[in-house]
Order: C-alpha cells, then structure tokens, then sequence
C-alpha cells in the first residue's frame, strides 16, 4: 500500500507524485531505514554524521552505545571497519536509534527500523528516544502492534479495491 513511499514522501526523500507537504521551518529530519546504511571508516564519524566527529565529546558517544544495549563497541569508537557487513542487521538498528539519540531530531523517521529487535530491546529503545527526546515527533512504519503503545496516533492504510 505505499506506507514506506508515504512516509519517504513526508520526510522529502521522495520527490515522485503531486501535493503538498508543510513541515514547520528549521525542523531537524531523520530517516532510519529497516536497513540502515553504516559507512565504511572511523566508528565515530558514522555515529555522529551529519556532526564532526570531534564535536561530540567520546564519552557522550560511549553512554548513547551502553544506553542503545551496544557496550561491545564502546572501545571500537575510533577504529575503521567495514561496519555494514561487521554488525548483525539487530546491532545496525541499534547503532541507528544511537545515532538518533546524538542529532536529536525534531522529527524521526523509522520505517520498520526495529524490525531484527527482539521486543524487549524495541521497547527500551522507543522509550529511550521518547525520554531523551521529548520534544520530538516520532513517526513509524511498522508490522508489530508492539508499537502501538509509544504512539498517540495511527494511520491505518489498506489497498484500494
């Protein structure tokens, strides 16, 4: 039914189809894809993009892995890898709510982003943005009616026919 289209659409990372969409000015976009993309290179500066790496002091970086359930990379921070292929797809979704908690967002994106979660850590993790970030807008694309319990409201799509 187009639910991840849709939201592409709202987050302006699809630029197909005819309308409107207003966001309030200066707002501050994320968009966390099921799989997220981790670049090759240095930890650090793919968990702290679209910052410099040196403008997010190691121990904020290190608290957001532990609080993210990631305390295995906490002494990997400057070190380069192949990240996309060295993590489970579970601890690339992990890294993603890591990187969300560093940019604050105004409004996140997350399109099935917990999907390889266990339920337990998707909880956590949707209560540790809700907490950390109150005065963000946290919009989901999910199958699991687990979810249900960190959203206000719901839109529910069907196809036509």
């Amino acid at each position: 039914t187009g639910k991840s289209t849709l939201l592409r659409a709202i987050a302006g990372l699809w630029p197909f189809g005819k309308g409107h969409i207003r966001l309030p000015a200066n707002v501050r976009l994320m968009f966390v894809p099921q799989k997220n993309y981790i670049p090759d290179g240095v930890l650090k500066e793919g968990l702290t993009y679209p910052h410099a790496a040196e403008d997010i002091a190691d121990e904020v970086c290190k608290a957001a892995l532990i609080d993210c359930r990631l305390p295995q990379l906490v002494d990997h921070l400057h070190e380069s890898a192949r990240w996309g292929q060295r993590l489970s797809p579970g601890e690339q979704q992990r890294l993603a709510f890591v990187r969300a908690l560093l940019y604050q967002p105004d409004i996140l994106f997350l399109d099935e982003s917990s999907s390889a979660l266990d339920n337990a850590t998707e909880a956590h993790l949707y209560q540790l943005i809700i907490d950390r970030l109150p005065q963000c807008t946290l919009v989901s694309v999910a199958h699991r009616t687990t979810l249900d319990a960190f959203h206000e409201k719901q839109l529910a799509l069907a196809a036509a026919g």
